[in-house]
């Protein structure tokens, strides 16, 4: 017997093998359907899917024995990987010098194998896909054509697998780093929320006892600190509404009428000189109620808010289909220009336009909405011309 040498890769080979993690002895269907098809073409009564570590062969799928590894130095696979040739076969073991006293070869009745050696990307032999016989053999050339194209199909699931292990991984990481920040923007948002309170009751405070000595330049200054102030606020309260949208998702599901649901949104708004348009007949079936409602409180909000008409409406549209809702939001605002349409749900992108009350968006809320709407299956578009208003459709998921 003659011991197989170790690759001239074989540290990095190893390093290889490990980032696969292959080495387990969990059964795996997929694994298990090829070599049971392998050994039925070539009409063996063993086939292999091995994995060679540093010192055992593994065997990651095997029909017709009962363990699972063997010892490396006295594995036919580890004489396979170092073959230049898409299939290592040898005919008769007892004429071949490298397997003619092998311990494997006496115990298992060995007479003949044929193994492929299952190189990955970057050009390294893990194992192989092999089969075994109990008598000196050859293998016909279909046969030959089917290990070799079965040991490819081996190697795309170890592909699959390692992707499928690399996008969990990055998964769990993002996960970790939302949470991060979802804390981060909770402590911050917290932590300054108080300072801008002092901030503005101080301000207003000064003014007031020293109102009739201040210059009007003073009272300008004083202004813009009490708005800045307030922006400051808006875009806190923004983003914590933002990284709190996924709690709400959380929310279970319920029925309520179309009437109870944009009554409850329109007792929120009672703007004077405003007018908000609904379905009254119709029920929501099993949908939750609380995202549902932020990102009607998002949309109509904006609709008023950027609405300079005599009188500002909102027309409100559902529309039940067999797999979701579909819904249209429509106001007579001053729409939204057509090359800023596309960042519109883009984290604190703004068009750059005040509002009625003379003050800029901060980009969060429609980000906002973009995110629930996803979140919940569905899609959200727009449509928007100047001076005409803009409409928004989007779907959510029954």
């Amino acid at each position: 017997m003659i011991s197989p040498v170790l690759p001239k890769n074989e540290a990095e080979r190893l390093a290889v093998v490990s980032k696969y993690k292959l080495l387990d002895y969990l059964p795996e269907e997929d694994f298990d359907n090829i070599t049971s098809l392998i050994a039925a073409i070539c009409e063996v009564p063993i086939a292999l899917i091995t994995v060679l570590d540093k010192d055992k062969n593994h065997f990651k799928s095997n029909f017709g024995i009962d363990f699972k590894d063997s010892p490396r130095e006295f594995s036919f696979c580890g004489h396979a990987i170092l073959q230049d040739e898409p299939i290592f076969i040898v005919e008769d073991v007892q004429k071949d010098a490298r397997f003619k006293d092998n311990p494997v070869v006496k115990e298992n009745n060995i007479a003949f194998y044929a193994g492929v050696p299952l190189i990955v990307s970057g050009g390294y032999a893990l194992g192989t896909l092999c089969i075994y016989d109990h008598k000196p053999r050859e293998l016909t050339q279909i046969q030959k054509e089917s290990l070799v194209r079965l040991a490819k199909e081996v190697i795309n699931l170890f592909e699959l697998r390692l992707k499928n292990e690399q996008f969990r991984n990055a998964q769990a990481e993002l996960r970790e780093r939302n949470e991060h920040l979802k804390k981060f923007a909770g402590v911050v948002s917290h932590d300054l929320k108080s300072p801008l309170a002092n901030i503005t009751s101080l301000s207003r405070l000064i003014r007031e006892e020293n109102r009739d000595s201040l210059t009007e330049e003073s009272h300008t200054y004083f202004d813009l600190i009490e708005e800045s102030s307030e922006t400051l606020k808006e875009y806190i309260n923004g983003i914590l509404n933002f990284y709190k949208a996924d709690e709400l998702l959380e929310a279970r599901r319920d029925d309520i009428s179309y009437h109870d649901f944009f009554e409850n949104i329109k007792e929120i708004y009672m703007l004077k000189d405003s007018q908000l348009m609904y379905p009254k007949q119709g029920t929501f079936r099993s949908i939750k109620i609380a995202p549902l409602t932020q990102i009607m409180l998002n949309l109509i909000d904006n609709a008023f808010k950027y609405n300079r008409s005599h009188q500002p409406v909102v027309k409100i549209q559902v529309e039940e289909e067999a797999l979701q809702y579909c819904f249209t939001v429509t106001d007579n605002a001053i729409g939204i220009d057509k090359e800023k349409q596309p960042e519109v749900f883009d984290l604190f992108k703004t068009t750059g336009v005040k509002d009625r009350q003379g003050k800029e968006g901060t980009g969060i809320g429609l980000a906002t909405v973009k995110s629930l709407v996803t979140k919940l299956g569905g899609d959200i578009g727009l449509s928007s011309e100047i001076g005409k208003g803009s409409s928004f459709r989007f779907t959510i998921k029954k």
